[in-house]
C-alpha cells in the first residue's frame, strides 16, 4: 500500500512505481485488465493504492524485486497533477516553490531522507544521554522574560499581560539540574532575529543538555563529544540508504576533538589569511570555515572546539575564565566549518549571579524565580545546545537550512 509515484508504458508493458513511508516498489502490468481499476477511477500519480502480486527477482528494479500478476485497488484516486513533479530523481523547482508546497514536496524521497536523518539524530541524542544517566524533561515555551536578554523575542498576548516565546530552555534546564543532576530536552526554540540567511530560522529544534558536578567547560566538551559520536553512529546505522541517496557521509568523531582558544584562533586567522579580527567578540562565518579547514588539515578532524569566547559575547550566566579576565569558560563546536553547538560552564553561586546581572545592567526582579534555585545550593554545572536543522544541513551539504526543515519559519514565511 502506498502512493503511485509514476506510471510508465513501454509497448504492452506498464511499469508502476509505488512509494510508501520506507521506500519504493516496482510493479509490472502486462495485461490491460490489471490496470482497469486505475483507468476506471481516473487515478493518476499520487493516488493511494493497494497492490498485491507475485514477487519476482528483478535486478534493475528498486530493491532488486518487482511485483507481477497484479491485483490493484484504488484507495484514494488523484485526478490532477501535483504542483511539483515528484516522479523525477531530482526536484526541479525553486526553494520558494518547494517550501510553498511543502505539504506535498516533502513526500519526495530526497526531501524525506533529510527528515529521516533528523529523526535518527534525535534518537541518537536521546539514547546516548540516557545511557549517561540523563533524564529527559519538557520545559515551558511561554515565558515571562527573555532568556538571553535583548529584544530578539516574540511577544505574545498572555491573557492580560505580555509573555514571550522561549529563546531557549536555558533557565529551566539549569533549575532541573537541582532536581535530577543530569537533564536534556528536545524541543522548539524561537528567535526573533531579523536574519534572512542560509543558516538562520525563527523557529528551530534545539537539542539541549545540562548537568552538574563538573570541573569546568572541558568536562562539558568531553560529554558532548560522546553525544556527537552517538548521534552519528545512530545515523550511520539506521540511515545508510538515506545517506547514499543524498551522496552524504556520516563523519568520524575523533576520540578527542581538537580545541583552540578564541584568541589563538584569531591569531591563527591573521597569520594564515591576513585578516585581522583581533579585538572582535565573535567569529565571522568565513573565519569559521577557515578554522574548519585548518582542523581538517592539521588534525584530520571535521570537528573543532573554539573555547574561551569573550565574556562580552556570552550571556550573563556564563562562567568567566578565572585565569584570563575578559574571556569565558565557554565554547562553540564547529562542524565542517560552521558553528553547530554553543555551550559552556554556568555560574552556580547566588552572589555571582547578582554581580553578573549588575554588570549587564539587568534588574534581578524579573529573574527572581530563576535565582531562587541558586540561593539554595547548586553544584558547578554546564551544558550545551545543538541546532538540529543546522546539524542535518551540514551533514548533507544542503545549500540552506530551510531545505532540511519540515515547515520553516523565517522573516516572511508563516505557512504552511
Amino acid at each position: 500500500m502506498g502512493w503511485l509515484r509514476s506510471m510508465r508504458r513501454l509497448g504492452a508493458i506498464t511499469f508502476l512505481i509505488v512509494r510508501d513511508g520506507w521506500g519504493e516498489t516496482q510493479a509490472v502490468a502486462t495485461r490491460p485488465e490489471e490496470l482497469a481499476p486505475l483507468t476506471e477511477a481516473g487515478a493518476g500519480v499520487e493516488s493511494v493504492v493497494a497492490i498485491s502480486g507475485v514477487v519476482a527477482d528483478a535486478p534493475q528494479a528498486p530493491g532488486g524485486v518487482e511485483l507481477r500478476e497484479l491485483s490493484i485497488e484504488v484507495i484514494t484516486p488523484v485526478r490532477e497533477a501535483p504542483p511539483v513533479t515528484l516522479s523525477k530523481r531530482e526536484l526541479k523547482a525553486s526553494m520558494g516553490v518547494l517550501l510553498d508546497h511543502a505539504v506535498v514536496t516533502n513526500r519526495h524521497p530526497r526531501r524525506r531522507a533529510a527528515f529521516r536523518l533528523a529523526s535518527s539524530a534525535m534518537a541518537g541524542f536521546r539514547a546516548t544521554l540516557r545511557a549517561h544517566g540523563f533524564t529527559e524533561v519538557q520545559t515551558p515555551k511561554l515565558v515571562a522574560t527573555a532568556t538571553e536578554g535583548g529584544a530578539n523575542v516574540f511577544e505574545v498576548n498572555y491573557f492580560d499581560r505580555a509573555a514571550y516565546l522561549a529563546q531557549s530552555p536555558q533557565f529551566y534546564k539549569q533549575v532541573m539540574v537541582g532536581v535530577f543532576e543530569r537533564v536534556f530536552e528536545v524541543g522548539p526554540v524561537f528567535r526573533a532575529e531579523p536574519h534572512d540567511t542560509t543558516r538562520h530560522l525563527s523557529e528551530y529544534v534545539s537539542l539541549d543538555a545540562e548537568f552538574g558536578f563538573i570541573e569546568d567547560h572541558f568536562t562539558v566538551m568531553a560529554m558532548l563529544r560522546d553525544v556527537m559520536a552517538g548521534i552519528f553512529a545512530r545515523v550511520a546505522e539506521e540511515c545508510g540508504a538515506e545517506l547514499a541517496l543524498l551522496s552524504a557521509r556520516a563523519p568520524e568523531v575523533p576520540a578527542v576533538i581538537p580545541h583552540i582558544h578564541f584568541a589563538d584562533a584569531q591569531e591563527l586567522i591573521w597569520r594564515l589569511h591576513g585578516v585581522d579580527s583581533r579585538g572582535e567578540p565573535d567569529l565571522a562565518p568565513q573565519e569559521e570555515r577557515w578554522l574548519g579547514e585548518w582542523a581538517l588539515a592539521e588534525h584530520g578532524s571535521e570537528f573543532l572546539y573554539v573555547t574561551g569566547y569573550p565574556m562580552a559575547k556570552r550571556p550573563f550566566y556564563t562562567h568567566p575564565d578565572p585565569t584570563r579576565p575578559g574571556y569565558s569558560n565557554s565554547f562553540d563546536l564547529l562542524f565542517r566549518g560552521i558553528e553547530l553547538v554553543t555551550g559552556g560552564q554556568r555560574l552556580h553561586r547566588y552572589e555571582d549571579y547578582l554581580a553578573a546581572l549588575a554588570r549587564a545592567n539587568l534588574s534581578p526582579e524579573p529573574f527572581a524565580w530563576y535565582l531562587e534555585v541558586f540561593r539554595y545550593g547548586m553544584p558547578p554545572e554546564g551544558g550545551w545546545a545543538i541546532g538540529l536543522e543546522r546539524l542535518v544541513s551540514q551533514l548533507i551539504g544542503a545549500p540552506s537550512v530551510k531545505l532540511v526543515t519540515l515547515f520553516p519559519r523565517d522573516l516572511t514565511r508563516l505557512a504552511p
